[in-house]
């Protein structure tokens, strides 16, 4: 009955000396994770909208709901946005340009976990080229990839969403 409860005691150590080095480790990682996340969201919108001299973030309580693209000279050009939508194997992140007559311009995939050679194909630049120029309000028309509708359906319906609440957002001032 004794060993018991030393091993029970000896457990509880390990297990909250193991609890308090990853705290630790998190406490140290957090910031560079977090720097780094925006270093690769800054190159996101540097792609999508090269001209863009000035990305301002509108935001929507506390996070970014999306950013508005301005030249050197001050003009808007346009409005990028993450829409995020459940694929076959996981979330699919995108981010989107849109310009101010809320056509596509282009997207980028950001992170997804999908089939390889399958839903890993929205990634792509033969699937993703096909939103270019495309009516925000009309992406679900876009073509799926074969053999990966629910990857495809996934990109087209979270853009969808997504651009909705945007131009809303945009014509109602914000």
């Amino acid at each position: 009955m004794k060993d018991i409860f030393r091993f029970a005691f000896i457990l509880g150590l390990i297990a909250l000396s193991a609890g308090g080095l990853l705290a630790a480790v998190n406490a140290v990682t957090a910031p560079r994770i977090a720097a780094q996340a925006g270093l690769e969201e800054e190159a996101a919108l540097k792609g999508l909208q090269p001209e863009a001299a000035v990305f301002t973030p509108v935001l929507k309580g506390d996070t970014v709901f999306f950013y508005k693209a301005y030249d050197k000279n001050g003009k808007l050009l346009s409005v990028l946005f993450k829409a995020a939508g459940k694929g076959y194997s996981g979330m699919i992140e995108t981010m989107v340009c849109m310009d101010v007559q809320a056509k596509i311009k282009a997207i980028k995939i950001l992170s997804q976990n999908e089939t390889p050679g399958l839903g890993s194909k929205v990634a792509e630049g033969s699937f993703t080229g096909r939103f270019s120029g495309v009516d925000a309000a009309c992406v679900s028309r876009v073509q799926a990839i074969t053999g990966a509708t629910i990857s495809s359906r996934a990109v087209s319906s979270s853009i969808d969403l997504k651009a909705a609440e945007v131009r809303e957002a945009l014509r109602n001032g914000k």
